[in-house]
């Protein structure tokens, strides 16, 4: 639910108001009962930089890189040189 701030017209008093956006505004001040009115708020912190914060924007994709052909392994050499080990044939 948004939070709205009020102000006082006749003590000068702002406030908060946690409600929903189909609620009526409020217009007495639980101050002093005055006439209150709805402002905006001036401290807002948030901020968006930049685009492609949606996937529906328009965003640049990043480049693909070329891809490197992986290095031929050679087999280990037997160093007993013998017939029946794997790594000789």
């Amino acid at each position: 639910m948004p939070t709205y701030e009020y102000e006082c017209e006749s003590c000068a008093k702002r406030f908060e108001a946690v409600q929903k956006m189909t609620d009526m505004p409020l217009t007495v001040c639980p101050a002093c009962g005055e006439h209150i009115r709805r402002v905006l708020p001036t401290d807002i912190g948030i901020a968006f930089h930049g685009s492609g914060f949606y996937s529906t924007d328009a965003h640049k994709k990043p480049e693909k890189k070329p891809e490197k052909p992986a290095a031929k392994k050679d087999a280990p050499a037997c160093p007993a040189a013998c017939e029946r080990c794997p790594a000789a044939s």
